[in-house]
């Protein structure tokens, strides 16, 4: 399936926010503007604008425009919860020198406790990929990901190293839709230990999480283990009246 004609338009704006074109506090242009731009509808700018209000990024205000409230961490990288966004995106918004280096690569099945831990059926045929993150020469993400081969044909360590979700969606046509995830802290394990840089810290931040496409198919199970100092997971809300 195609990307919804939104998206590509979402993605730019928030780049825009992210890199600091418009700072907290500034209203964007107008919906005329960007339909303009774009060449489209202005329902498909307002689809996009909805989006970046879900996610934290602008302010609606009535009669004003659409206001930014995105303040960036200079202190922290900054990853979303409520929305899916890869690693490569994450890291053009943050600003950061990064490099992935890969640590396994190989094709595996999955068993009883496997299936158990990930949702994938027993005898499902896996990518099984660990990778460590690094930002600013500093080992600081530990990343465990589980992709369905039959949904991912094609994955290759050079692409691990690279953009898995550019892979999968400007080359597999992929459209990826829905995540389930969980945060939780626990103690380091000696792999942490021996693969990031914690300093002082015995403990990470852990984020295990479930990725679905269009299809409905759950193609990754993937778990980043995130030094606790360095990272902060956002997530924004909307109150519901009653």
């Amino acid at each position: 399936m195609p990307k919804a004609k939104y998206e590509p338009i979402y993605r730019m704006i928030r780049e825009d926010i992210e890199s600091g074109k418009y700072a907290y506090g500034d209203f964007l242009p107008s919906e005329n503007t960007y339909t303009e731009l774009f060449g489209c509808t202005r329902n498909t700018v307002r689809r996009a604008l909805s989006m970046l209000s879900a996610d934290g990024f602008v302010l609606p205000q009535h009669g004003r425009g659409v206001q930014v409230i995105y303040r960036p961490d200079a202190n922290r990288s900054i990853f979303t919860i409520g929305g899916i966004e890869s690693f490569a995106e994450a890291t053009r918004r943050n600003q950061k020198k990064v490099e992935t280096r890969i640590n396994t690569f190989q094709i595996i099945k999955a068993d009883r406790k496997l299936s158990m831990k990930t949702g994938f059926d027993i005898g499902d045929e896996l990518y099984y990929i660990e990778r460590v993150r690094l930002f600013d020469s500093k080992a600081l993400i530990f990343d465990t990901n589980y992709f369905l081969k039959s949904e991912t044909e094609g994955l290759s360590p050079d692409i691990a190293s690279k953009s898995i979700y550019h892979y999968l969606e400007d080359e597999l046509h992929m459209t990826i839709t829905t995540s389930r995830r969980r945060v939780t802290a626990e103690k380091a394990s000696q792999k942490d230990e021996e693969l990031l840089d914690l300093g002082s810290y015995d403990f990470v931040l852990v984020v295990s999480g479930q990725v679905f496409n269009s299809k409905g198919v759950m193609f990754e199970f993937t778990q980043s283990r995130h030094r606790p100092d360095q990272v902060c997971f956002v997530e924004s809300a909307v109150r519901q009246k009653v």
